[in-house]
Protein backbone atom coordinates (compact mmCIF):
# COMPACT_ATOMS: atom_id res chain seq x y z
CA UNK A 1 0.00 0.00 0.00
CA UNK A 2 1.04 3.70 -1.21
CA UNK A 3 1.32 6.35 1.25
CA UNK A 4 -1.27 7.90 -0.66
CA UNK A 5 -3.39 4.83 -0.61
CA UNK A 6 -2.87 4.71 3.08
CA UNK A 7 -4.01 8.41 3.74
CA UNK A 8 -7.06 8.32 1.16
CA UNK A 9 -8.38 5.48 2.93
CA UNK A 10 -8.51 6.24 5.83
CA UNK A 11 -9.81 9.62 5.39
CA UNK A 12 -12.81 8.07 3.32
CA UNK A 13 -13.29 5.36 6.00
CA UNK A 14 -12.79 7.51 9.71
CA UNK A 15 -15.47 9.98 7.88
CA UNK A 16 -17.85 7.23 7.46
CA UNK A 17 -17.57 5.58 11.05
CA UNK A 18 -18.21 9.38 12.78
CA UNK A 19 -20.90 10.34 10.39
CA UNK A 20 -22.64 7.08 11.30
CA UNK A 21 -21.88 7.25 14.91
CA UNK A 22 -22.26 10.88 15.36
CA UNK A 23 -25.42 10.58 13.51
CA UNK A 24 -26.39 8.16 15.53
CA UNK A 25 -26.00 9.90 18.42
CA UNK A 26 -27.69 12.71 17.04
CA UNK A 27 -30.38 11.10 15.95
CA UNK A 28 -31.09 9.43 19.09
CA UNK A 29 -30.81 13.31 21.67
CA UNK A 30 -31.37 16.01 19.51
CA UNK A 31 -34.84 17.48 19.27
CA UNK A 32 -37.32 16.98 16.19
CA UNK A 33 -35.57 13.60 15.07
CA UNK A 34 -37.72 10.92 14.10
CA UNK A 35 -35.68 8.97 16.42
CA UNK A 36 -35.44 10.76 19.36
CA UNK A 37 -34.83 8.97 22.33
CA UNK A 38 -34.53 5.67 20.40
CA UNK A 39 -31.80 4.46 23.25
CA UNK A 40 -28.47 3.27 24.32
CA UNK A 41 -28.74 0.07 22.52
CA UNK A 42 -29.53 1.89 19.15
CA UNK A 43 -26.45 4.14 19.55
CA UNK A 44 -23.94 1.03 19.94
CA UNK A 45 -25.42 -0.79 17.23
CA UNK A 46 -25.31 2.31 15.04
CA UNK A 47 -21.47 2.72 16.05
CA UNK A 48 -20.48 -0.64 15.15
CA UNK A 49 -22.43 -0.29 11.87
CA UNK A 50 -20.73 3.13 11.18
CA UNK A 51 -16.86 0.89 11.85
CA UNK A 52 -18.23 -1.89 9.99
CA UNK A 53 -19.07 0.45 6.70
CA UNK A 54 -15.84 2.71 6.93
CA UNK A 55 -13.37 -0.13 7.63
CA UNK A 56 -15.07 -2.31 4.73
CA UNK A 57 -14.78 0.91 2.28
CA UNK A 58 -10.94 1.69 3.61
CA UNK A 59 -9.72 -1.85 3.97
CA UNK A 60 -8.93 -2.52 -0.30
CA UNK A 61 -6.71 1.47 0.16
CA UNK A 62 -5.44 1.14 4.41
CA UNK A 63 -6.62 -2.03 5.86
CA UNK A 64 -9.11 -0.29 7.76
CA UNK A 65 -7.69 0.99 11.18
CA UNK A 66 -9.75 4.03 11.61
CA UNK A 67 -8.36 4.41 14.95
CA UNK A 68 -5.23 5.58 16.20
CA UNK A 69 -5.19 3.04 18.88
CA UNK A 70 -5.07 0.43 16.59
CA UNK A 71 -3.00 1.90 14.13
CA UNK A 72 -0.78 1.68 17.60
CA UNK A 73 -0.97 -1.73 18.45
CA UNK A 74 -0.20 -3.02 15.78
CA UNK A 75 3.50 -0.81 15.61
CA UNK A 76 4.36 -2.01 19.17
CA UNK A 77 3.23 -5.75 17.81
CA UNK A 78 5.39 -5.41 14.84
CA UNK A 79 8.41 -2.59 15.31
CA UNK A 80 6.85 -1.24 12.13
CA UNK A 81 6.27 2.19 12.74
CA UNK A 82 7.25 4.38 9.12
CA UNK A 83 3.33 4.62 8.24
CA UNK A 84 1.98 5.29 11.41
CA UNK A 85 2.23 9.08 10.90
CA UNK A 86 0.08 8.38 7.84
CA UNK A 87 -2.20 6.13 9.34
CA UNK A 88 -3.11 9.20 12.30
CA UNK A 89 -3.31 11.79 10.03
CA UNK A 90 -5.87 10.31 7.73
CA UNK A 91 -7.57 9.75 10.46
CA UNK A 92 -7.63 12.75 12.12
CA UNK A 93 -8.89 14.41 9.05
CA UNK A 94 -11.37 11.29 8.45
CA UNK A 95 -13.20 12.16 11.94
CA UNK A 96 -13.08 16.09 11.23
CA UNK A 97 -14.85 15.73 7.77
CA UNK A 98 -17.53 13.13 9.02
CA UNK A 99 -18.08 15.25 11.89
CA UNK A 100 -19.14 18.41 9.90
CA UNK A 101 -21.46 15.60 7.45
CA UNK A 102 -23.10 14.67 10.72
CA UNK A 103 -23.56 18.44 11.19
CA UNK A 104 -25.08 19.14 7.81
CA UNK A 105 -26.99 16.22 8.06
CA UNK A 106 -29.02 17.59 11.28
CA UNK A 107 -28.69 21.26 10.49
CA UNK A 108 -32.07 21.87 11.00
CA UNK A 109 -32.29 20.13 14.59
CA UNK A 110 -29.04 21.71 15.43
CA UNK A 111 -30.62 25.30 14.55
CA UNK A 112 -33.92 24.39 16.51
CA UNK A 113 -31.60 25.04 19.68
CA UNK A 114 -31.86 28.33 18.78
CA UNK A 115 -35.83 28.32 19.00
CA UNK A 116 -35.74 25.60 22.43
CA UNK A 117 -36.20 27.66 25.69
CA UNK A 118 -33.48 25.36 27.76
CA UNK A 119 -30.04 25.05 25.43
CA UNK A 120 -29.31 21.69 24.13
CA UNK A 121 -25.70 20.69 24.85
CA UNK A 122 -24.77 19.20 21.81
CA UNK A 123 -21.45 17.96 22.66
CA UNK A 124 -22.21 14.43 23.58
CA UNK A 125 -22.98 13.97 19.99
CA UNK A 126 -19.44 14.69 18.49
CA UNK A 127 -17.16 13.72 21.75
CA UNK A 128 -17.50 11.64 24.76
CA UNK A 129 -18.21 12.93 28.32
CA UNK A 130 -18.16 10.70 31.60
CA UNK A 131 -21.19 10.11 32.61
CA UNK A 132 -19.19 10.40 36.72
CA UNK A 133 -16.50 12.81 35.90
CA UNK A 134 -13.26 11.15 37.49
CA UNK A 135 -10.34 11.53 35.06
CA UNK A 136 -8.15 8.94 37.10
CA UNK A 137 -11.21 6.49 37.20
CA UNK A 138 -12.03 7.82 33.34
CA UNK A 139 -9.16 7.17 32.21
CA UNK A 140 -8.66 3.57 33.52
CA UNK A 141 -12.33 2.76 31.94
CA UNK A 142 -10.96 3.94 28.56
CA UNK A 143 -7.59 1.87 28.89
CA UNK A 144 -9.49 -1.14 29.97
CA UNK A 145 -11.82 -0.80 26.79
CA UNK A 146 -9.32 -0.45 24.26
CA UNK A 147 -7.89 -3.21 25.32
CA UNK A 148 -10.61 -4.94 24.62
CA UNK A 149 -10.96 -3.70 20.85
CA UNK A 150 -7.21 -4.41 20.22
CA UNK A 151 -6.27 -6.82 21.69
CA UNK A 152 -9.02 -9.12 19.98
CA UNK A 153 -8.21 -7.13 16.93
CA UNK A 154 -4.77 -8.47 16.88
CA UNK A 155 -5.39 -11.85 17.64
CA UNK A 156 -8.16 -12.02 14.54
CA UNK A 157 -4.52 -11.56 12.67
CA UNK A 158 -3.93 -15.18 14.02
CA UNK A 159 -6.91 -17.07 12.62
CA UNK A 160 -6.48 -18.07 9.21
CA UNK A 161 -8.77 -16.75 6.26
CA UNK A 162 -10.84 -13.92 8.41
CA UNK A 163 -8.86 -11.52 6.93
CA UNK A 164 -9.02 -13.02 3.29
CA UNK A 165 -13.21 -13.58 3.26
CA UNK A 166 -13.56 -9.99 4.90
CA UNK A 167 -15.03 -11.82 8.14
CA UNK A 168 -12.86 -9.94 10.51
CA UNK A 169 -14.16 -6.45 9.66
CA UNK A 170 -17.75 -7.92 10.61
CA UNK A 171 -16.48 -9.27 13.69
CA UNK A 172 -14.96 -6.27 15.18
CA UNK A 173 -17.79 -4.36 13.98
CA UNK A 174 -19.89 -6.62 16.49
CA UNK A 175 -16.90 -6.34 19.00
CA UNK A 176 -17.66 -2.04 18.89
CA UNK A 177 -21.33 -2.29 19.68
CA UNK A 178 -20.35 -5.21 22.44
CA UNK A 179 -17.85 -3.07 24.07
CA UNK A 180 -20.70 -0.05 23.72
CA UNK A 181 -23.18 -2.18 25.48
CA UNK A 182 -20.46 -3.95 28.35
CA UNK A 183 -18.13 -0.98 29.01
CA UNK A 184 -19.42 2.11 28.02
CA UNK A 185 -21.80 3.48 30.65
CA UNK A 186 -18.96 5.28 32.44
CA UNK A 187 -17.42 7.54 29.92
CA UNK A 188 -19.56 6.39 26.39
CA UNK A 189 -15.94 4.47 25.15
CA UNK A 190 -14.43 6.52 22.65
CA UNK A 191 -11.56 3.80 22.08
CA UNK A 192 -10.61 5.91 19.62
CA UNK A 193 -8.49 9.22 19.69
CA UNK A 194 -9.79 10.31 16.55
CA UNK A 195 -13.09 9.53 17.15
CA UNK A 196 -13.21 11.91 19.98
CA UNK A 197 -10.61 14.79 19.28
CA UNK A 198 -11.22 15.63 15.68
CA UNK A 199 -15.60 15.80 16.08
CA UNK A 200 -14.07 17.91 19.51
CA UNK A 201 -12.46 20.77 17.27
CA UNK A 202 -15.10 20.69 15.16
CA UNK A 203 -17.98 21.17 18.07
CA UNK A 204 -15.97 23.74 18.86
CA UNK A 205 -15.29 25.68 15.74
CA UNK A 206 -19.23 25.41 14.68
CA UNK A 207 -22.00 28.29 14.89
CA UNK A 208 -24.52 25.75 16.81
CA UNK A 209 -26.96 27.84 18.71
CA UNK A 210 -26.98 27.59 22.74
CA UNK A 211 -24.55 24.50 21.84
CA UNK A 212 -22.61 24.46 25.14
CA UNK A 213 -18.92 24.12 26.36
CA UNK A 214 -16.65 21.58 24.28
CA UNK A 215 -15.27 20.92 27.35
CA UNK A 216 -11.49 20.59 26.87
CA UNK A 217 -10.18 20.03 30.28
CA UNK A 218 -11.25 16.58 29.79
CA UNK A 219 -10.59 16.15 26.28
CA UNK A 220 -7.00 14.82 27.15
CA UNK A 221 -8.53 11.51 29.03
CA UNK A 222 -10.22 10.05 25.74
CA UNK A 223 -7.42 10.78 23.67
CA UNK A 224 -4.64 9.37 26.29
CA UNK A 225 -6.34 6.77 27.47
CA UNK A 226 -7.11 4.94 24.20
CA UNK A 227 -3.59 5.31 23.43
CA UNK A 228 -2.55 3.34 26.22
CA UNK A 229 -4.57 1.03 25.85
CA UNK A 230 -3.69 0.59 22.04
CA UNK A 231 -0.01 -0.02 23.18
CA UNK A 232 -0.26 -2.18 26.26
CA UNK A 233 -2.69 -4.14 23.93
CA UNK A 234 0.46 -4.58 21.35
CA UNK A 235 3.02 -5.31 24.10
CA UNK A 236 0.34 -7.87 25.45
CA UNK A 237 -0.22 -9.86 22.37
CA UNK A 238 3.51 -9.50 21.48
CA UNK A 239 5.20 -11.34 24.60
CA UNK A 240 1.95 -14.07 24.89
CA UNK A 241 1.35 -15.01 21.08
Amino acid sequence: MSNGDIFVGEVIGTAILILFGAGVVAAVVLNYSKAKDAGWVVIAFGWGFGVMAGAYTAAPLSGGHLNPAVTLGIAVDTGEWGTVHIYVAGQMVGAVLGALLCWLVYYAQFEANAEEDISQPTLGIFSTTPAIRRPVANLVTEIIATMGLVLPILAFGLTEGLGESGTAILIVSFLVVGIGLSLGGPTGYAINPARDLGPRIVHALLPIPRKGTSDWGYAWVPVVGPLIGGALSGLVFNAAF
